[in-house]
């Protein structure tokens, strides 16, 4: 159970650093109103790269709640396709994973 909630920390973590860093980002989107043309499209690049971080901290967001509600419903650590148990190394590189090496994608 300690590597449990241990895992849990860890996750709970994860997720305020993601929230923190997603509200940075919009943030800086919502910031970008340079009049000058050459600084514009250099600020529309760099918005393009911050709204390809925000989406993916968006999918590690709600994978890491999906292993949380796991965790609560006493699931976590069970593979949710085939329902095998999850080896603890796969779990330490990817501790919000629902899935065992055998039926990840």
């Amino acid at each position: 159970m300690t590597d449990v909630n241990a895992r849990k920390a860890a996750l709970e973590k994860r997720l305020a650093e993601l929230d923190t860093r997603l509200h940075e980002i919009q943030d800086e989107l919502v910031s970008h109103n340079s009049a000058d043309w050459e600084e514009l499209a250099t600020e529309r690049e760099e918005d393009e790269v911050l709204e390809g971080q925000g989406v993916k901290g968006q999918a590690e967001m709600a994978a890491i709640r999906a292993a949380l509600a796991r965790i609560e419903a006493g699931e976590y650590g069970f593979c949710t396709q085939c329902g095998s148990e999850i080896s603890a190394a796969r779990l330490d590189l990817l501790p919000q994973t629902p899935f065992c090496k055998a039926c990840a994608p």
